[in-house]
């Protein structure tokens, strides 16, 4: 079509030939300053004569380095991008790196190569996994992380297992078909660390199940009675003796200290009926001490009777007259004491014995001898 042009330009920067002289175009199009006489190639290089830069006025060309270029921070005037800090240096020059990582090194060594171990405490070093030797309580040293590696654990201080746990109801069967509410504690501690960390999979469980299992046939040996009562440090130390000797089979390196039972109530459903039971148990058993103070009265009395009957009887062999004689006195005084006496005066007898008045007659006869 006449008047038309390319949108990219001629690319030859000079003003089409029959065209008016101010670069208008026949079509009233008006030519776009930088001499050119229609819309530029973004991606032509440029065309002025000026060294490749764009003049005034002038569009410059974006290529891929300058892309690039802006990408990594520097600008189409070659300035640069932020760097990295870097590190200050010695006095001499040299760079403080290569001190800072020996000491970093020196710290690792010294944090996984040497081992203070408590008291109470062991160690176990193990070398990539596996066992190696047991540390005892001082310093030690060991090869460094990860080669091997140190476990310490406290092996004196008692350790207190609570079965069951919380406020829970664990009922146990008694050897005469009784139920009962058992709350008690396990103390150990630590024997053999070696086969503590490295025989049973869970240590801790381990001697909660075997306190339970020996708690339970331990009751079931007892009667209702003996485990509430007096049984009760027996069934302790029966527990305490064969959880060691189940716990040494299982090579767990476990000591038991003790057992103590904290609490033996019945069933919370019964408790109403076994309160009953038990208070008419102690009211029996009160009667039954009463009537055996009552018999030991009776024969402390029979005994010292037939004692001082015995005495009696050993005097009668001696002298049987007389002892029966005596006898007779002391039985007519013990029974004319406890009787009303009424005297009778008959003639020609003298009911009394005026003690005062031969008093008085034999005073008077011997002061007349004199």
């Amino acid at each position: 079509m006449a008047g038309k042009k390319s949108p990219w330009g001629s690319g030859g920067g000079s003003p089409a030939s029959g065209d008016g002289a101010n670069g208008d175009e026949g079509d009233g199009t008006k030519t776009p300053p930088g001499g050119t006489d229609g819309p530029r190639n973004p991606w032509l290089p440029p065309q002025s004569g000026n060294g490749g830069r764009a003049g005034p006025g002038e569009r410059r060309t974006t290529n891929i380095e300058d892309i690039f270029r802006a990408r990594k921070g520097g600008g189409g005037g070659g300035g640069r991008g932020p760097q990295m800090p870097r590190l200050p240096q010695m006095p001499d020059g040299r760079s403080w790196g290569p001190l800072i990582a020996l000491v970093i090194v020196a710290l690792w060594l010294a944090t996984s190569m040497v081992h203070r171990i408590a008291p109470q405490e062991k160690g176990v070093v193990t070398t990539f996994g596996s066992y190696s030797r047991t540390l005892d309580p001082g310093m030690a040293f060991t090869l460094p992380w990860p080669i091997q590696t140190v476990t310490v654990e406290d092996v004196t201080s008692i350790r207190r297992e609570s079965i069951p746990e919380g406020d829970g109801e664990r009922l146990m069967l008694t050897g005469d078909q009784n139920l009962v509410d058992l709350t008690y504690l396990v103390r150990w501690n630590i024997k053999d660390l070696k086969l503590y960390m490295f025989q049973l999979a869970d240590p801790d469980q381990t001697v909660r199940e075997v306190a339970e299992a020996a708690m339970r046939q331990s009751i079931a040996e007892v009667k209702l009675n003996d485990a509430m009562g007096s049984g009760r440090a027996q069934i302790e130390q029966n527990v305490r003796d064969r959880m060691q000797r189940v716990l040494d089979a299982y090579r767990s390196g476990v000591l038991i200290q003790g057992v103590d039972i904290k609490k033996t109530d019945p069933p919370a459903k019964v408790v109403d009926a076994f309160k009953e039971v038990l208070a008419a148990q102690q009211d029996a058993q009160s009667e039954i001490n009463r009537a055996q103070a009552w018999a030991q009265q009776l024969t402390a009395r029979a005994q010292g009777e037939a004692t001082a009957f015995e005495k009696v009887y050993e005097q009668y062999r001696l002298a049987p007259e007389v002892t029966r004689r005596r006898m007779y006195y002391e039985t007519m005084e013990r029974v004319l004491s406890q009787t009303d006496k009424v005297i009778v005066e008959a003639p020609g007898v003298q009911s009394y014995l005026p003690l005062p008045e031969m008093k008085r007659t034999q005073k008077t006869a011997d002061e007349g001898a004199r």
